[in-house]
């Protein structure tokens, strides 16, 4: 093992991870997994010349295990996902990266939270804002670990604890720039951060300020690099509209989600789809022409990402 063998598993790595925010988890998750069990994994049983290169060797392939499991958990596979998120965990303790097992723990925390256990969501997430995971991670990492903390907060109930782990996460964001952040956390922005507060405060019953939120989210993120990502948010935003009774905003809305949503594989997209249909279904019974339109092109579109 060399240390160019490391950076092509790192290049490899960024890759498949720009792929997934794309296109989604079902987007190349089986060539990345093939080359995880073919490729990379066999490297942890290299001679490796010095304890520096064994460590990042574990570093790298723990970082690919964890798209792995990421990709699996945007497809929906949870069990699949969790197997190799606890994987890349182990990996990561082996090769000492605190910031990247704090990486992987927020990234089970998120899982937690959308599976509906927020009690275990909670001790992950606050496993993840130890020292030696936040404490050692990069401002832009420290902002993600600390909005999913929010999240699980969130999901617990607790309103206070949730308003100061956001205000910390801002905070923190808005120190990024100023040290090194690993490509793993690239995709953390302010269109991030506006998403996951918008999650948090739709999960406490806040439904202006999450709408205003999700609408910052929309109008801030790169939109081609992360259309997955985008066709969520704007699912997310019209669900809340209906909510708050704003229907032609929602009717809106879900059109443009409809609209980002063509090409992309995911299954938290498919899982906004059937939200939509579930959300479009009153209105649909009661003649709306709008509704019944919507419903339509949503059926076209899941049974192109299923």
């Amino acid at each position: 093992m060399t240390a160019a063998d490391i950076e092509v598993l790192r290049e490899l790595t960024k890759f498949y991870s720009a792929r997934e925010q794309q296109r989604g988890g079902a987007a190349g998750r089986y060539a990345l997994s093939a080359h995880l069990k073919y490729e990379a994994t066999p490297l942890l049983k290299s001679r490796f010349r010095d304890e520096n290169i064994r460590r990042a060797t574990y570093s790298a392939v723990g970082e690919m295990t964890y798209l792995a499991g990421w990709t699996a958990f945007d497809e929906g596979l949870h069990h699949l996902a969790q197997r190799y998120l606890t994987a890349s965990v182990r990996m990561a303790a082996k090769a000492g990266d605190g910031p990247l097992a704090g990486h992987i723990l927020r990234a089970l925390a998120h899982q937690a939270v959308d599976l509906g256990h927020p009690r275990q969501a909670l001790e992950l997430a606050s496993t993840s804002m130890g020292q030696q995971h936040y404490g050692q991670a990069s401002h832009t990492e420290k902002a993600l670990l600390g909005i999913v903390h929010a999240r699980a907060l969130a999901a617990s109930g607790d309103r206070a604890g949730t308003l100061a782990a956001i205000s910390r996460a801002e905070r923190d964001l808005g120190r990024a720039g100023t040290d090194d952040t690993p490509d793993r956390v690239a995709f953390f922005s302010e269109a991030s951060l506006a998403h996951e507060t918008a999650c948090a405060m739709r999960d406490l019953g806040n439904l202006r300020d999450a709408a205003a939120h999700f609408k910052r989210s929309a109008a801030t993120r790169q939109q081609k690099a992360y259309t997955r990502t985008h066709s969520v948010t704007l699912g997310y935003l019209a669900s809340v509209k209906v909510q708050q009774g704003h229907l032609d905003e929602a009717f809106e809305t879900w059109t443009k989600a409809l609209d980002a949503m063509t090409g992309v594989r995911s299954g938290r997209a498919r899982d906004v789809i059937v939200r939509m249909q579930s959300d479009l279904s009153p209105f649909r019974r009661r003649g709306s022409r709008k509704a019944a339109e919507l419903d339509l092109r949503a059926t076209e579109i899941l049974r192109a990402i299923r």
